[in-house]
């Protein structure tokens, strides 16, 4: 990627000027610096008042220039954010009376006046440069909109994101910000007189470098790098009468879609949340009639390419509990002597050849409360909407109802647990009379030890990678579904080495 990306765009209004802020908020996180350049009364406030708005998911949030208090900071959902105005400012000297050198962690700076101090700017930057155009109208404005440096990259996927949303008719619709979730993908709603859409944001990116064998976590332990996965499996479950987003418009190149929105009916109420029963009983019966059924392990993606779901075998699930010994243990001050490592290593290796022997079926792995809609208006297992499930691999089907009963997120109590369990069995066993319900109680309790001692190690490295502490607080919860699967007799010396190496998160 060069070093350098550039292009224009004209703003008729204010209503234009917001979609670009909207669609650059996309494309942004903590860290990043977006400086507005332009002549009094270009807009530059504007800009970022939208952005703010847009960011709060509130447009009536006061957002006042800040050319006389020089900074005003935001607790944003997504992330805190520094609106600055450097008007005012005689050098870079000054900078530091106001919180700007240097620039903080973890937050997004929106400088209005860059100028003024040239030489106190990051290399690695996105400027947005506002001029007025009286011809096209009083409000119309133009924005060359610059990324240096790593930033480039960004403002190349803008200009990207804005012909891909342009090429499917929705310039005009009304951005509405969404919450993002634990990966690199960012979704907004899409507006308009005809419906609300999703828009998806899934940029190609590995998980963290090439160290498992010359390949990334991801490509690892197959999680998808790329949005094809996600269009392949979509196909997948609705050609099975599945309750997925239909598909509208897509790039599979860039990564964008622009999808059928499902809403916001969850699977939980109150707070702290608790699970809706009857809701959580068709999302059971769903998986059982799923796994039911004998699955393709290749499905169409697009006029003549296929996409093969990639099994989920031993050295994948190995090198997802590792994380747990490279993330976890660390921040419980704690560094395994190479005997421990290894045992560690066969307990498991001999623990995981009993799931990879178990039948097969497809694996969503985030079947759970965040990633689940509930569709009112439809029938049967079609009530529950599905939203994610790119990472779909094939294994055992006790990998999602454990996703589902033992919620990374939710208090699941143990007797609901018990029950939904119980009733996805009886069904299994209804419809198929070979099926064995204490072999598939045995997966389960491994599954639910594998997936929990991942999540341990995959919470605190969100933490410690990625500045995402707030997946700390679900780490108790995580280790008290840990502590239920280990109380089953086959993980009897897993359970004893766990209680010998790994101390509890700290509550």
């Amino acid at each position: 990627m060069s070093e350098l990306a550039t292009f224009q765009v004209a703003l008729s209004n204010e209503t234009a000027t917001a979609s670009l802020m909207a669609d650059l908020a996309l494309l942004i996180g903590p860290g990043d610096v977006i400086t507005l350049s332009g002549d009094l009364g270009a807009g530059k406030t504007a800009a970022a008042r939208a952005m703010i708005r847009y960011l709060a998911s509130d447009d009536s949030i006061e957002v006042p220039s800040p050319t006389f208090t020089l900074a005003q900071g935001y607790d944003l959902p997504a992330f805190p954010l520094l609106h600055a105005d450097l008007y005012r400012i005689n050098g870079s000297a000054e900078l530091e009376e106001i919180g700007l050198s240097p620039l903080p962690e973890g937050a997004v700076a929106l400088i209005e006046w860059p100028e003024r101090v040239p030489e106190a700017l990051p290399h690695d930057r996105i400027d947005i440069a506002l001029t007025h155009r009286p011809a096209l109208g009083s409000n119309a404005r133009a924005a060359e909109i610059t990324g240096y440096g790593r930033a480039a990259g960004q403002v190349a996927r803008l200009k990207a994101l804005r012909k891909f949303i342009a090429s499917a008719g929705f310039t005009d619709a009304v951005r509405r910000c969404m919450a993002g979730d634990a990966s690199i993908r960012s979704y907004a709603r899409l507006v308009r007189e005809d419906g609300v859409f999703i828009l998806m944001n899934s940029p190609r990116r590995p998980d963290g470098p090439a160290i498992y064998d010359d390949k990334s976590y991801s490509a690892a332990v197959h999680l998808a790098e790329d949005v094809r996965p996600f269009v392949a499996v979509d196909n997948g479950l609705r050609e099975c009468g599945l309750s997925a987003p239909a598909i509208y418009h897509g790039d599979l190149e860039a990564g964008f879609l622009i999808t059928e929105d499902f809403g916001s009916a969850s699977f939980v109420e109150d707070d702290p949340p608790h699970p809706i029963s009857e809701r959580y009983e068709t999302a059971v019966d769903l998986l059982a009639a799923l796994h039911s059924e004998r699955l393709p392990e290749i499905l169409p993606l697009a006029p003549q390419i296929n996409y093969t779901i990639p099994t989920y075998d031993i050295e994948a699930m190995l090198i997802e509990i590792g994380l747990m010994v490279e993330w976890y243990l660390p921040d419980r001050g704690i560094e395994l002597a190479d005997r421990s490592r290894t045992e560690f290593d066969l307990l498991w290796r001999d623990l995981l050849g009993k799931a990879a022997a178990a039948p097969k079926t497809w694996t969503l792995r985030d079947f759970h409360s965040p990633n689940l809609i509930w569709l009112a208006d439809r029938s049967g297992i079609s009530r529950v909407g599905i939203i994610d499930f790119q990472d779909a691999v094939l294994g055992p089907a006790a990998y999602d109802l454990v996703s589902l009963l033992q919620d990374a997120r939710v208090d699941i109590p143990e007797q609901l647990e018990l029950a939904l369990l119980t009733r996805y069995i009886k069904a299994r066993h209804a419809a198929d009379d070979g099926f064995d319900p204490a072999g598939f109680a045995e997966i389960y309790a491994i599954m639910s030890a594998q997936r929990n001692t991942r999540i341990l190690g995959t919470f605190a490295r969100l933490n410690r990678r990625d500045g995402k502490s707030q997946y700390l607080r679900h780490q108790p919860r995580i280790w008290s579904y840990l502590a239920r699967s280990l109380a089953h007799p086959a993980l009897s010396h897993l359970r004893d080495w766990y209680s010998a190496n790994v101390p509890a998160p700290e509550a």
